[in-house]
């Protein structure tokens, strides 16, 4: 399970589309999490996140993640601190859970500065086909650039831990944030070190019969 989380304009989409666009798609799925609609509403706030979580074999990317409900929640207000002060510990359990029935999980904050944040929004007036990626929304959460500084910074330091680690990726550099992530990723899938599933018994005793049928026509 890889996580990505970071500000507007940090580059989730740019990295899912450059790391993973070679990935083999059977097993791989991206999982974006948006306002929570009605119905998951009507639920507890992991609800709707763990019917997302990668089965055996599977890749699963959370373009944002669980992680918004001790951020932009905390951020505005959304509910009082008594509720999102303990989904720190309640995200650790959680992720806990996953871990010890198999799921590997990586988490990547993507870390990009303030000045390079306005830049790429003024970039996406400037290009046609960026236009439509332009929100107007986007610039007033910019206004509440100090208080995302401080969720993110208790995210990380209370929410990194051995089974779950959190990885502060610099990215106002595209090709050094691709580097990093595709980097750690790869790394932590040779750690698994994976293997074939068995091969057949007596395998090699089918060789004359596949190439009798091949003779064959």
């Amino acid at each position: 399970m890889v996580i990505l989380q970071g500000i507007d304009t940090s580059g989730k989409d740019s990295t899912i589309e450059h790391v993973f666009g070679d990935v083999n798609p059977q097993g791989t799925k991206v999982a974006n999490f948006k306002v929570p609609t009605k119905k998951e509403l009507a639920h507890d706030y992991l609800w709707r996140v763990h019917q997302h979580t990668p089965g055996s074999g599977e890749i699963v990317i959370f373009n944002r993640s669980h992680y918004e409900d001790v951020l932009v929640v905390r951020v505005h207000e959304l509910v009082p601190k008594g509720v999102w002060g303990k989904r720190y510990e309640h995200i650790n359990a959680f992720e806990k859970l996953l871990a010890d029935e198999g799921t590997t999980i990586i988490k990547f904050f993507l870390n990009v500065s303030k000045k390079e944040q306005a830049e790429r929004f003024l970039a996406r007036l400037d290009r046609p086909h960026k236009r439509w990626k332009f929100n107007p929304g986007d610039l007033k959460e910019r206004e509440h650039w100090d208080d995302y500084k401080a969720a993110y910074e208790d995210m990380l330091s209370l929410t990194s831990k051995p089974w779950a680690p959190w990885y502060v990726v610099p990215s106002d550099r595209k090709w050094f944030r691709n580097l990093v992530v595709a980097s750690i990723i790869e790394e932590t899938i040779m750690n698994l070190d994976m293997r074939y599933p068995g091969e057949v018994e007596g395998i090699d005793a089918y060789r004359g019969q596949l190439e009798s049928m091949i003779s064959e026509g």
